[in-house]
């Protein structure tokens, strides 16, 4: 699974925080970009990956013992004797690769996770984020979250109170899906530049920025490869 901190080269973090500073100097407004590896744990998508494999391998170790030869005397070694431990070490070994195959490969863990699922923890990982780095506390109510999850390929966009009540939430909400939509499609780092600069044009119109305005949170991107 690819980590946060290797998701931007150094050229593209360089251009994503000076896009925050341009942004934020038509704007009140401060812009906070975060890259997070993963939202969620998703324990469960490699239990059930692990238990098809399993199945499989039990499955085929099953179907070797019903093609092997009988012997040709009772007197012979009798393979049905080893069947049952065949099968058993079969599952074990298939379920412990498996979920061993969904940790390590993110598409594979992604493929059984509902959607909706992936959302709700991108939802809830990104509104910790927010109150974590207190971007809920500037002065004027005016922190604006733009969030990426690398596993799942999602963004969130929140905005505190002044944002919501200037902006609309349906601005934030094609944001996110604006971003989202360049997250999928390879153009992760302009399109998280793009969006910056569009919300910092829309923020500049409705929360501009004063002559005395102090700049409360760094203009840096945060990483989070836990």
């Amino acid at each position: 699974m690819q980590l946060a901190s290797t998701f931007f080269t150094k050229d593209e973090v360089a251009q994503i925080e000076a896009a925050v500073a341009k942004a934020e100097s038509k704007t009140s407004a401060e812009i906070v970009p975060v890259v997070a590896t993963a939202s969620g744990r998703y324990d469960r998508p490699e239990d059930i990956v692990g238990l098809w494999c399993g199945a499989v391998a039990a499955a085929v170790a099953w179907l070797l013992f019903r093609g092997a030869p009988e012997p040709e005397s009772g007197w012979g070694f009798q393979w049905g004797t080893l069947e049952l431990p065949a099968i058993l070490v079969a599952l074990v070994l298939g379920f412990v690769t498996g979920a061993a195959a969904a940790s390590s490969f993110g598409s594979l863990r992604r493929l059984f996770t509902p959607r909706n699922q992936l959302r709700d923890e991108v939802a809830l990982r990104a509104r910790q984020v927010f109150f974590d780095n207190r971007i809920h506390r500037t002065e004027g109510a005016t922190g604006l979250l733009v969030y990426l999850s690398v596993f799942e390929r999602m963004a969130a966009v929140l905005g505190d109170e002044s944002v919501l009540q200037k902006l609309g939430q349906s601005a934030l909400n094609e944001l996110c899906a604006r971003l989202t939509e360049g997250m999928r499609n390879g153009t992760r780092a302009e399109s998280l530049c793009n969006v910056i600069h569009d919300a910092g044009e829309a923020l500049g119109r409705v929360l501009p920025r004063a002559q005395d305005d102090v700049n409360e949170l760094e203009n840096t991107l945060i990483v989070l490869d836990e």
